[in-house]
């Protein structure tokens, strides 16, 4: 539940999602707000230009539609300030370069999404940053590889293509009594499932790609601050010069309206066809944080509302024929990377580039993100690529 600012007392979610970010009476009563497409912004005369005291000013510091979409972000996060840029992977770069300069070292989680870790090993390593990666599962112990010069603790939950849960709040609370900024990438469950700032976290990142925009046709991100950590951040973003145009923003925001509806179909879904999963004789394990018999089952249970569409399997033996061979039978799933959207997906992954969280499994990984799809129609599509994959 969340705080109406409009009286009504407590809100579901989904009325919220539903209201939020737009007031239609500032806009003549229209329901959605404009799509206003903006670089030059025209001052009324030249002291007003010289003080730039008036709420627009340029392009890229934001118009009424970019500004709709921050607002609703906002609340949904509880946050002092949301800023918007053109990807996933720019939400994550950009709180790294407001916060780390040379010298500093930052801790990452060895299960990190891929291109957070080429960033991290390339351009930070780059600009003199020392890179060190920890344990998904080491809690309250990342206190032991906290340095005089740590300024960033960098998280991601649950750990990508293997659904590990961090204990965030005992990482938070380690990091916080040495002054040490947490940032968490919290694609996966979204503000719905898992409000990251509640937690104590200070930066959160989401791939708006995914979820808010749900239909697989923009690439988006959104980074949200606290009040300790917003100023620093929004002067780097302005800095650094990004932007996202408003059409863009406007799909992510009429994306919102139904994310909380969306959500909990590829929840639902995706949990049917992971049970279903466990009991075939293909696969040695499921790897979805919401199942009974995963081993941080009840870390999840403890911290998150819910669970998405995206987790992954182990297959009982083989390697990249067989992977392959499962990835060619399938119908209804699509190969490709991303997820989020109203269609299902399946890839191969690859974890190679781990480090202290390495390990070896049964058989190849695949990941699957469920999508919007009948969900005994999707069993049937898996049914016949693992029976494809181990024909004798």
């Amino acid at each position: 539940m969340v705080k109406s600012e409009k009286g009504t007392g407590e809100l579901g979610i989904n009325t919220m999602l539903t209201h939020c970010g737009n007031d239609p009476y500032a806009y003549h009563g229209f329901v959605n707000p404009p799509v206003v497409r903006a670089s030059t912004v025209l001052f009324p005369d030249a002291a007003t230009m010289a003080t730039e005291n008036q709420k627009y000013t340029y392009g890229t510091h934001g118009t009424p539609t970019t500004d709709a979409l921050c607002s609703a972000i906002d609340e949904l996060e509880g946050s002092a300030g949301t800023l918007l840029v053109p990807s996933g992977l720019a939400a994550v770069t950009v709180p790294l370069l407001a916060f780390l300069k040379a010298g500093d070292h930052v801790l990452f989680v060895d299960t990190i999404y891929n291109p957070t870790r080429r960033f991290a090993n390339t351009l930070l390593k780059q600009y003199g940053v020392e890179i060190e990666y920890y344990p998904p599962h080491i809690g309250a112990d990342i206190a032991g590889l906290i340095r005089p010069n740590t300024r960033v603790v960098f998280t991601e939950s649950p750990g990508s293509n293997t659904f590990e849960i961090q204990d965030i709040p005992a990482i938070v609370e380690a990091a916080h009594q040495h002054d040490i900024v947490v940032m968490m990438d919290n694609t996966w469950a979204t503000p719905l499932y898992f409000k990251a700032l509640d937690f104590g976290v200070d930066i959160t990142i989401h791939a708006g790609t995914k979820y808010p925009s749900g239909h697989s046709d923009i690439l988006f991100g959104m980074i949200s601050a606290n009040e300790k950590c917003w100023k620093q951040l929004e002067n780097a973003y302005t800095a650094l010069g990004m932007c996202v145009n408003s059409d863009d923003a406007y799909q992510i925001l009429r994306g919102l309206r139904s994310m909380g509806l969306r959500l909990n179909h590829h929840q639902q879904s995706a949990l049917t066809i992971a049970r279903w999963l466990e009991q075939q004789p293909q696969i040695a394990r499921v790897l979805h944080p919401a199942l009974e018999n995963h081993p941080d089952h009840a870390l999840w249970k403890r911290d998150f509302k819910g669970a998405s569409g995206v987790f992954s399997v182990v297959l009982a033996s083989g390697g990249k024929e067989e992977a392959h061979k499962l990835l060619d039978t399938l119908k209804l799933f699509g190969l490709g990377y991303s997820w989020g959207g109203y269609e299902s997906l399946a890839v191969h992954v690859q974890l190679g580039d781990r480090t202290v969280a390495a390990k070896s499994y049964e058989g190849p990984v695949i990941r699957l993100q469920i999508g919007l799809e009948d969900t005994q129609d999707l069993i049937d599509d898996l049914q016949q690529g693992l029976q494809a994959a181990f024909a004798v």
